[in-house]
């Protein structure tokens, strides 16, 4: 009898532990990506995107990152996570065990200083995570974006090699927020060579040069210094957190053997949908809520085009009235959805209702555009996927988009978009998709 072997054991990656933190083989699983400059893609178990997580969890990891940020900038020790959080708390809320997820998001509620800097977050993975690390310093957020803008000039931009979607663009509806002189704080999921970073501060550097720069991740997992170096050379200091540090060991051939696994694989059973779904319909027309109704004026919904210190407090304050208009009722298996990179609000909308009364099981995650292959074995990170066309116009064209490991049995879906993914295209693709997945859908409308 032949026995198969693992995808991940063919593909040859690991990852192992290089320092003092989480241990990254908690926080991460292994995929395949489809893209041909590299094999692998390492999916987070904490940051919501490619896994429905529990959003106290997701929230937590981003509040805990900024901790360390604020270490490094007054000087002091960084450590893993402060004292009255300890790793195994992280762990455990990882692995789901009742009451981790609430205490860790308890303990990494911000309590520090505000700190007069700009975190930078990378889309599309990074925006709701370095929404987090900004509001656990008190300081103005932007994250870089994919879409153009009618009407906001382009303040900037970079190139994220690896990436299968390369351009990024600064679109701050102040050009004041991209000052020299206060700290710059870049924040991704991952640093795999650094290369993305490095990119970005020396492109920002010769625009405002600047003294301190941090580059904050949750797994980092460079091989070397040059980043750091990089930057020295640019005349400037630059610190690097991460709540976990490892090494990705990758076989020479890993491109070989990523591309003869992908071969053997059949293909997807259909367009919309790449693995089988119970027979149970939902129902197919979203119940639709637009918040724009009810948005407090003048506070921005993301940090697209910039997310000034004092909007936190104003976001905190409107949060609860906002979850309220989702219809979430309790004891419902609740999925929060976000699309693309908009993800920081999804993500505090799920985190309100977790934490409110009642108790409804909610669980957070967001669309994208990076492909990848879904296996239904276990210990694959991608079990199970969607398949939907773009739905906002991109300005790099119409393509495919995709929610993993969305799976069945959902009493209720929360798609959160904003106005101009609110299309036709959005109800007979994403939505279509969904429905034989959950009992009842929702559909937000941002400002």
């Amino acid at each position: 009898m032949t026995v198969a072997v693992p995808v991940v054991d063919r593909l040859g990656v690991t990852v192992r532990a290089t320092g003092p933190g989480a241990d990254p083989a908690v926080l991460l699983g292994l995929a395949l990506r489809r893209n041909p400059r590299r094999a692998q893609l390492l999916v987070s178990r904490v940051l919501g995107k490619h896994v429905p997580t529990d959003p106290r969890l997701v929230r937590a990891a981003g509040l805990l990152l900024g901790r360390l940020v604020a270490d490094a900038l007054a000087g002091r020790p960084a450590g893993a996570l402060p004292a009255t959080l300890p790793v195994a708390l992280l762990h455990a809320a990882v692995r789901g065990e009742p009451g981790a997820a609430a205490a860790l998001h308890a303990g990494a509620l911000p309590a520090a200083e505000p700190v007069d800097a700009l975190v930078l977050g990378f889309a599309e993975t990074a925006t709701a995570l370095g929404h987090a690390v900004a509001e656990a310093l008190g300081a103005d957020y932007l994250h870089s974006t994919r879409r153009a803008v009618p009407g906001v000039a382009r303040a900037g931009g970079f190139v994220e090699e690896h990436s299968h979607a390369t351009d990024h663009l600064l679109l701050p509806a102040d050009p004041d927020l991209l000052r020299g002189g206060r700290p710059l704080v870049l924040v991704d999921d991952e640093l795999s060579t650094g290369r993305t970073a490095l990119n970005t501060i020396a492109a920002l550097h010769a625009a405002a040069p600047r003294e301190r720069y941090v580059v904050a991740s949750l797994v980092d997992a460079r091989p070397d210094d040059t980043l750091v170096s990089g930057v020295a050379a640019l005349g400037a200091r630059l610190d690097v957190v991460a709540l976990a540090r490892a090494a990705v060991d990758v076989p020479p051939d890993a491109l070989a053997r990523a591309e003869a696994i992908r071969a053997g694989l059949p293909a997807p059973s259909q367009r919309g949908d790449t693995a089988a779904v119970g027979s149970e319909r939902g129902d197919t027309a979203a119940i639709r809520v637009d918040l724009r109704e009810h948005w407090p004026p003048g506070l921005p919904v993301g940090g697209r085009h910039g997310f000034r210190a004092a909007d936190h407090a104003r976001l905190d304050a409107a949060l609860p009235a906002l979850a309220a208009r989702l219809g979430v009722r309790p004891g419902e298996r609740t999925l929060v959805l976000g699309t693309e990179e908009l993800m920081a609000l999804p993500l505090r909308l799920a985190q309100t209702l977790a934490d409110g009364p009642g108790g409804p099981d909610v669980r957070f995650s967001t669309t994208t555009r990076s492909p990848a292959v879904v296996v239904d074995e276990p210990g694959y990170a991608l079990r199970d996927g969607l398949v939907f066309g773009s739905h906002d116009d991109p300005a790099d064209g119409p393509g495919d988009r995709f929610a993993y490991n969305v799976g069945t049995g959902w009493d209720h879906v929360v798609v959160v978009v904003d106005p101009p993914a609110d299309t036709p295209a959005l109800a007979t693709g994403l939505l279509a998709g969904l429905a034989p997945r959950t009992r009842r859908t929702t559909l937000v409308i941002t400002p």
